[in-house]
């Protein structure tokens, strides 16, 4: 029995550029451009032609690409003018593209209110801006705009507005959940009873997420009858973003529901890139990925009690609902306060150490584990200074280097302009086998100027380190009052891209990013094999 193709349209370059917070350089549509096409992607909207510089330079020339069609997207012709006459149709037609995607009001009240024209001339638009881009041989399709709150309010003038881009040729008619608020019980009602005006092998579905849902929508959206589907990677987009295409890609392929009964140009290799292509993504906008993320996150495949860890580790099927290798991922065993022999054992060899169960090693690595958590330590989200914790008591960690001092002053003064400023400055002491290392440095606040300090100058073991950046600081100060403690998770980076976690806790702010500090830098000396 043969399988419905669903055919898959990213739109992280456009919809997903107007998340808060993120730009997208023209090198950097590029390399997201490159990165979709690897993964299976059917169709990558690259921007808007025409309404700004950088897209319009995006467009000049046709990415080389091996698997998906490249595509515009802009406005149905405007109201008053013809289509040649028209220069963002003109951008649209000019555009080196595979295929361009309309977008047009479908709710009669947008109409009205945004646009300022009548429902008929609204309806023209659509049909001349289809009529006009299939005669320059592009593919098209239309965004409906408003769809489910338009079919809900006018389904008569909604279901017109689709059924002129259907008429007139396009390829794609987009149902558009454009306010994200409509649920998948109303997608699926709706989608049927669009059906029957329109064959579902030309319809396709675009939710946004602001009730969670965006997902859900799409695979509703699916389970009705369409055959395209569009979406976002990480589920970037505006307000609360896009259906997330790193979850809905997995779900489709990996769920005997979908998969037994559509397929996608996505093969189980590309799916295994899934985990590195949205950390890529994340890296790129230069934030920390979502560790709670569905499939790919650090914490999809983790278990924290010790129960559960035991019963993974005889059986994964028992807590996981699929591979974690499938996506690019990996199962891991944290190590907590809730943790038992299981968890431990299962982080050691990770990295690489295999002991017993019986060993007395291994009870005294828990209790201290135990011990360090009730202090306030979280080696959950720290690896980095659980394997530290664990090689130290195995005495597998050489002292590269001993801190014998630092300080840290804070100043706020006036500077040379007669400016009210306030300066950092750390000073750093370490000692080396015989030699002593004095460095000194300031930074924008207290712990940047600290871990300036001590990067500055580590001796011998300065090439090892020369490429780390520090990528995400996260303080929690709990156990209440201002003799709180406060615990420091920090995050580093190299040039490889490989990341690590390291933890400090003290009653002192600056003491605990010292410690996860040296954490960090230790930790990288011993991965890198640096001579003691």
């Amino acid at each position: 029995m043969s399988r419905a193709r669903v055919f898959l349209y990213d739109t992280t370059l456009r919809d997903g550029a107007q998340t808060t917070g993120v730009d997208f350089s023209i090198d950097d549509k590029r390399r997201i451009t490159a990165l979709l096409d690897g993964l299976g992607i059917d169709y990558i909207e690259g921007g808007y032609p025409g309404a700004n510089p950088l897209d319009t330079e995006f467009f000049a020339k046709k990415p080389k690409l091996q698997h998906a069609r490249f595509t515009a997207f802009g406005m149905t012709k405007r109201a008053g003018r013809s289509v040649g006459n028209d220069p963002g149709i003109a951008a649209l037609l000019d555009a080196d593209a595979d295929a361009i995607t309309f977008v047009a009001k479908s709710w009669d009240y947008h109409v009205h209110v945004a646009l300022g024209c009548t429902l008929a001339e609204n309806l023209d638009g659509i049909s001349q801006s289809i009529e006009a881009a299939g005669a320059r041989g592009r593919e098209t399709m239309l965004d409906c705009e408003h769809f489910f709150d338009g079919y809900k309010a006018n389904p008569a003038y909604a279901l017109d507005c689709a059924k002129a881009a259907y008429d007139a040729g396009a390829r794609w008619i987009v149902l558009c959940d454009t306010n994200g608020g409509t649920l998948p019980h109303e997608v699926e009602r709706i989608i049927g009873e669009v059906t029957r005006h329109i064959p579902g092998d030309r319809l396709g579905i675009h939710a946004h997420n602001d009730t969670e849902n965006a997902v859900a929508n799409s695979l509703a959206a699916i389970r009705a009858g369409v055959r395209h589907v569009q979406g976002t990677l990480n589920g970037l987009g505006e307000r609360c973003g896009n259906a997330n295409l790193i979850s809905l890609i997995p779900t489709l392929l990996l769920k005997p529901a979908y998969a037994e009964s559509f397929e996608i140009g996505v093969t189980p290799a590309q799916l295994a890139m899934f985990t590195k292509a949205s950390h890529t993504l994340d890296e790129l906008l230069n934030r920390a990925p979502n560790r709670h993320q569905p499939y790919v996150g650090a914490s999809a495949f983790a278990t924290k009690a010790g129960i559960h860890a035991s019963a993974v580790m005889k059986e994964p099927a028992t807590y996981e609902h699929v591979a974690p290798e499938s996506v690019g991922n990996q199962r891991r065993l944290l190590v907590s306060d809730q943790a038992g022999k299981s968890n431990i054992l299962a982080e050691l060899e990770r990295f690489g150490v295999v002991l017993s169960k019986d060993d007395p090693r291994l009870a005294r690595l828990l209790e201290e584990v135990k011990d360090k958590e009730s202090a306030g330590y979280a080696y959950e989200g720290a690896d980095a200074s659980f394997e530290l914790l664990a090689r130290r008591s195995l005495g597998t960690v050489p002292d590269y280097f001993e801190v014998e001092r630092f300080r840290v002053d804070v100043e706020r003064r006036h500077n040379a302009k007669g400016e009210l400023v306030t300066v950092s400055e750390a000073i750093v002491k370490l000692r080396i086998d015989s030699t002593v290392l004095i460095s000194a440095a300031e930074g924008n606040g207290p712990v940047n100027a600290l871990d300036l300090a001590l990067r500055k100058d580590l001796g011998k073991y300065q090439p090892f380190i020369t490429d780390l950046e520090l990528v995400d600081f996260r303080v929690r100060v709990f156990q209440g009052g201002t003799d709180a403690v406060t615990r420091v998770l920090i995050e580093f980076r190299d040039g490889t891209g490989e990341h690590w976690s390291t933890v400090g806790v003290s009653p002192n702010l600056i003491d605990a990013s010292f410690q996860a500090l040296t954490d960090a830098i230790t930790y990288r000396l011993l991965k890198a094999g640096a001579p003691k």
